[in-house]
C-alpha cells in the first residue's frame, strides 16, 4: 500500500485533536516513516490475542489457548487437560482411572476448588463421554467443560461457587482406542462404535478379519452403487432431480430405477461369500454394565458378563470409590436427546427421582434447542446393561444419557430436514463439503461400480462452525445439573436451659438445592450410608437424642441406641431437617453433619 506521509500527519494532528489518545500511533508513524517521500507500508508483526476483545460466554485472558472448532485425538486431548493442570494447579488434578484394551490411559481431569474444603467430601459431579468411538465431539465438550471452569473461576461468581462448593470428575473419553480409530482411519460416520479388543463376529475362527476397505484411497469409506434398473428392491433408486450429483430417491412402483445399492466399501477379505462382516471389535461398552446386563443372545454387543472390558470396569471402580458423586452425565451422539431411565419396561425408577429427573430434562431442553427429553425404554428402543441404568440403580446417582448434535440445528427450523434440505446445505452453506463425488471403480466381485456418497464427518457431529455452540449449550445443562446437587447448611442451633448442667439442642440442617442427599433408589437399597447428625464435647455427655417429628411442638422421636448421632435416610431437596439432643455438662459441643453425597458441616456452640 501506498501512503503519503504530509497527508497522513494531517489527519494525524487533527485526530489528536478530537482524540488525545492518539499519540501513541503517531509515535510509532514518525519512528518507522520519512518525511517528504512515500513508502511502502506493511501491517505490524502482532499477537492477535494481545488485541482481542471477548464476547459473551467466555473469557478473551486464556491460559490455555484451545480452539474448539475442530475434533482432537487422545494425544489430542491428553495435551489440553495437561495444560490445563500446569496453568490452573490450584483448581485441577490430572490422573488416569486405568486403561483401554490397547493401553490406552483413561485420562480424569478433576476440577474444583482445591483450597476450600476437602475434594473429596464435596458433592461429585461426574462426567464421562465417547463411550463409542465414533462419538467424538462428547469429549471435545467434557474437555470444554474443564476448559471454562478454570477460565471462569474467580471471573464469574456462579463458576466460583460452583468449584468452591462442588467437585467435578471430567473423564472426556472412555473409548480412547475407536475413538483414534475413527479420527485416523477411513470410517462411515457410524463405523467404530465398538471398542477394540479383538472379536471373532462371523463365528469363522478369525478375529476382525473382515472389515470396511478403502477402495479407492481417498480416506474416507463411501457407499458402493451399481448401475442395474431392472433388480426389484434395493435396485429401484434413481438420481435426485435437484441433486444428482449427491442424492438418490426411490423410483415409483411403476418406473424402473437406476442403481442398486451394495453397501459400504469393502471386499470378501476372507473369501466366505461376505463383505463387510467382521471389522474391528464389534461390541458395545454400553451394553456391559452390571445392572440388568443380559448375555449376548438377549442384547447384542454386551460380551462375556458385566464389566468384562477394562475400560467399563475402570469407570466401576472409580464411581464405587467416590460416593460423594451425587450426579453423572454420560456423552453420546446423536440425535438431540436427554435420555433418562429406565432403560427397559418395568425397569428400576422410583416416582419421586423420575419427578426430579423430569424437572432438570426440562430444563435442559429449554437451555439446548431442539433437544428433547425422553425415557430410554419407551422413547428410544430398550437398552440392557446400559451405563445410566448402573449409575441409577446400582449407584442411587441422577444420571442423564446425551445424545448430542441435532440435525435440527441445521437450519433452526425445529424440524428434521430432508435429504434434500441436507444436500442444500451442504451446496449452499458447506460450499460442498460433506459429500464425496461417485467415481467409478473396478470391484473384483461386482465389477463395474460407482463409490461415492456423504463423509464421516456428516450426520453425526457438528460442522465446524456450530461445534462450539454445541459444547457450550450442554455444558451449561452440566453445570446445572451439577448446581442442583445437595447443598446443605446448618441453617438454625437452639439451646434451651433445663437445668444448671442439662439442656435440650436443636440442631436444623437445610438442603439449599434440588437433588436430596439420597434418591429413592438409595433409601430403599441402602447403596450408600444414611446422613449422620451428632454432637460431641469434652465435657458434656448425650442423654438422648431423635428426629423432630413437629416442628411446632418439637416432638421428637427418640433413637434406642448411640444417642449422640442421629441417622437420617435422606435430607430431601428444598426442605429441612430438625434433631433435638438432650445433653449435660457444659463447655463446647461440636454439631457434624456427615453426608456421603451432601458433604460434611461442622459447628461448634458453647452451652451456658
Amino acid at each position: 500500500m501506498r501512503i503519503s506521509v504530509q497527508r497522513c500527519v494531517r489527519r494525524a494532528t487533527s485526530t489528536l485533536r478530537r482524540h488525545p489518545g492518539a499519540w501513541t500511533m503517531l509515535v510509532l508513524f514518525l519512528a518507522t516513516a520519512s518525511f517528504g517521500e512515500t513508502v511502502d507500508r506493511k501491517p505490524i508483526p502482532l499477537d492477535p490475542a494481545e488485541h482481542a476483545f471477548g464476547a459473551l460466554g467466555a473469557s478473551h485472558e486464556r491460559e490455555v489457548e484451545v480452539a474448539w472448532n475442530r475434533y482432537y485425538d487422545h494425544a489430542g486431548l491428553g495435551a489440553i487437560l495437561a495444560r490445563l493442570n500446569t496453568a490452573f494447579p490450584d483448581l485441577t488434578r490430572l490422573y488416569s482411572i486405568g486403561q483401554s484394551s490397547q493401553g490406552k490411559d483413561l485420562w480424569c481431569l478433576e476440577v474444583t476448588a482445591l483450597s476450600v474444603g476437602e475434594p473429596a467430601r464435596k458433592p461429585g459431579m461426574y462426567v464421562h463421554g465417547n463411550i463409542h468411538g465414533n462419538e467424538v465431539q462428547c469429549a471435545e465438550a467434557i474437555a470444554y467443560t474443564a476448559w471454562y471452569l478454570c477460565h471462569q473461576y474467580g471471573r464469574l461468581e456462579k463458576i466460583t461457587s460452583l468449584l468452591d462448593e462442588r467437585v467435578f470428575y471430567l473423564i472426556p473419553t472412555v473409548n480412547p482406542d475407536g475413538r483414534d480409530y475413527w479420527l485416523h482411519d477411513a470410517h462411515t460416520s457410524s463405523s467404530s462404535r465398538s471398542g477394540l479388543e479383538p472379536r471373532d463376529d462371523d463365528r469363522d475362527g478369525l478375529m476382525d478379519e473382515d472389515g470396511p476397505d478403502d477402495l479407492d484411497g481417498d480416506g474416507v469409506i463411501t457407499m458402493m452403487r451399481i448401475k442395474d434398473p431392472h433388480v426389484s428392491g434395493r435396485g429401484r433408486h434413481k438420481p435426485h432431480p435437484d441433486y444428482p450429483e449427491h442424492l438418490t430417491v426411490r423410483a415409483r412402483p411403476d418406473e424402473l430405477g437406476e442403481y442398486t445399492f451394495l453397501g459400504w466399501e469393502g471386499i470378501d477379505n476372507d473369501g466366505d461369500g461376505q463383505i463387510n462382516e467382521d471389522g474391528p471389535g464389534g461390541y458395545d461398552m454400553n451394553r456391559n454394565w452390571g445392572y440388568d446386563w443380559q448375555p449376548e443372545y438377549v442384547q447384542r454387543g454386551s460380551r462375556d458378563y458385566p464389566f468384562s472390558q477394562p475400560e467399563t470396569r475402570a469407570v466401576a471402580d472409580f464411581v464405587r470409590d467416590h460416593p460423594n458423586i451425587a450426579a453423572a452425565q454420560t456423552y453420546h451422539n446423536s440425535g438431540g436427546v436427554i435420555l433418562r431411565s429406565p432403560s427397559r419396561e418395568g425397569g428400576a425408577m422410583h416416582a419421586q427421582d423420575n419427578e426430579l429427573l423430569e424437572l432438570l430434562a426440562e430444563q435442559g431442553a429449554r437451555i439446548l434447542p431442539h433437544y428433547r427429553p425422553a425415557v430410554t425404554w419407551k422413547d428410544l428402543y430398550t437398552v440392557w446393561g446400559g451405563e445410566k441404568d448402573w449409575f441409577y440403580a446400582g449407584r442411587g446417582i441422577l444420571a442423564f444419557t446425551m445424545e448430542f448434535w441435532t440435525r435440527k440445528n441445521l437450519y433452526k427450523t425445529g424440524d428434521n430436514p430432508s435429504d434434500a434440505e441436507q444436500a442444500e446445505f451442504i451446496d449452499h452453506v458447506l460450499l460442498g463439503d460433506g459429500f464425496v463425488p461417485w467415481r467409478p471403480y473396478e470391484h473384483p466381485v461386482y465389477g463395474t461400480i460407482e463409490i461415492g456418497g456423504r463423509r464421516k464427518e456428516w450426520g453425526r457431529v457438528p460442522p465446524s462452525f456450530l461445534l462450539e455452540e454445541e459444547l457450550h449449550r450442554n455444558m451449561a445443562f452440566a453445570l446445572y445439573h451439577a448446581d442442583a446437587m445437595p447443598l446443605l447448611k446448618i441453617r438454625d442451633v437452639q439451646i434451651e436451659t433445663l437445668d444448671a448442667d442439662l439442656f435440650k439442642v436443636w440442631v436444623t440442617v437445610e438442603n439449599q438445592r434440588l437433588i436430596p442427599t439420597r434418591v429413592a433408589q438409595d433409601v430403599q437399597h441402602d447403596i450408600n450410608p444414611p446422613d449422620i447428625i451428632s454432637i460431641r464435647g469434652d465435657h458434656i455427655k448425650v442423654l438422648s437424642g431423635g428426629r423432630v417429628t413437629d416442628r411446632f411442638f418439637r416432638r421428637a422421636e427418640a433413637v434406642e441406641h448411640r444417642p449422640h448421632r442421629i441417622a437420617v435416610d435422606t435430607i430431601a431437596g428444598l426442605s429441612t431437617v430438625t434433631v433435638q439432643f438432650v445433653v449435660s455438662g457444659g463447655g463446647e459441643a461440636t454439631i457434624t453433619v456427615d453426608s456421603a453425597k451432601g458433604g460434611v458441616l461442622e459447628e461448634t456452640r458453647t452451652l451456658p
